[in-house]
């Protein structure tokens, strides 16, 4: 069975292919994919080579690890029936083409105990919960209670702003380009040098930016907490000030096994909002102008394959 893919073929180059798929197994399914999301961090650090080398990384490759599709197939053992509306959080199902994550492609084989049924009213909202769980794995490890300060209005900070504020955490959050200061729901977005308080003992850093602890650490109250979320090539700090405010810190990795369900759960209890996200959408034969916006728009929220042609 043959999938179209998008394929980095290396840094910077990237384009649509036609990939013989993995035979499914007994405890595997085929989904034909309906939307696939760009992810602004890891799949930026693969575009543009920055990406730290880890086992089975490689170009060519596949990107993608927010998948939604229907169901087309399942083995007898998959436990998914045929017509479910899932999430795909990757798949390795291309031979020897390097998948980091394999999901941005027309149709996957994956086994049926990695993915997540879905309402099909969610759409292709669907695409956001494996940021859904990021942000709730970090909120967990942040454990933030009374107030806290969020740092990045991007799609990850502003779904851990909505998960603090639900949980009733007074919340500031900062953001340096005023075009991404909308969309606060609950809580308010400033400029750094707009916000006088030094005194926060819960800051959750999503911006990625290897040297802002040191003025992160400026803010913070004795025995306040720092908890990187974001992506870092290199972290560095002065020592002083945090040895002076004895200063914890705390390092929120990907979404763990738990997680994805539990974030599910919060949307359709209504605790968590997936609205307002997607700011963009392309058809998926349109990927290779779409992913360079995805990183370099700042209006560029949420970038949406749509693979409904394919």
């Amino acid at each position: 069975m043959q999938s179209v893919a998008v394929v980095m073929e290396e840094p910077r180059r990237l384009k649509l292919a036609s990939l013989v798929l993995d035979e499914p197994g007994p405890a595997d399914i085929v989904v034909e994919t309906l939307w696939s999301g760009v992810s602004a961090g890891t799949e930026k650090l693969l575009y543009t080579g920055r990406m730290p080398t880890f086992p089975g990384m490689g170009y060519p490759l596949v990107p993608g690890y927010e998948t939604v599709g229907r169901v087309i197939d399942a083995g007898p053992d998959a436990g998914v029936p045929v017509g479910a509306n899932v999430f795909v959080p990757g798949a390795h199902c291309f031979g020897s083409v390097s998948v980091v994550h394999g999901g941005s492609a027309s149709h996957l084989v994956v086994p049926g105990a990695r993915v997540a049924q879905l309402d099909p009213a969610l759409g292709e909202r669907g695409v956001l919960f494996a940021l859904a769980a990021t942000a709730l794995h970090a909120v967990n490890i942040a454990d933030a209670s009374g107030e806290a300060l969020v740092v990045g209005h991007g799609a990850l900070g502003r779904l851990i702003a909505r998960i603090l504020v639900a949980r009733g955490v007074k919340l500031t959050a900062w953001e340096t380009n005023p075009v991404r200061a909308t969309g606060a729901l609950g809580y308010s977005v400033v400029a750094p040098d707009a916000d006088p308080r030094r005194d926060y003992r819960h800051i959750i850093d999503v911006s990625g930016d290897s040297k802002a602890l040191d003025a992160l650490i400026q803010r913070l109250a004795p025995h306040g907490r720092v908890t990187l979320a974001g992506f870092y090539e290199t972290v560095g700090f002065a020592f002083a000030p945090a040895f002076m405010r004895e200063v914890e810190f705390r390092i929120s990795a990907q979404w763990a096994p738990g997680d994805l369900g539990a974030a599910i759960k919060l949307v359709e209890s209504g605790a968590l909002s997936l609205d307002g996200l997607i700011t963009h959408r392309r058809d998926a034969r349109e990927a290779p102008e779409a992913y360079p916006v995805a990183f370099e728009d700042p209006t560029c929220v949420k970038m949406v394959l749509d693979w409904s042609a394919l």
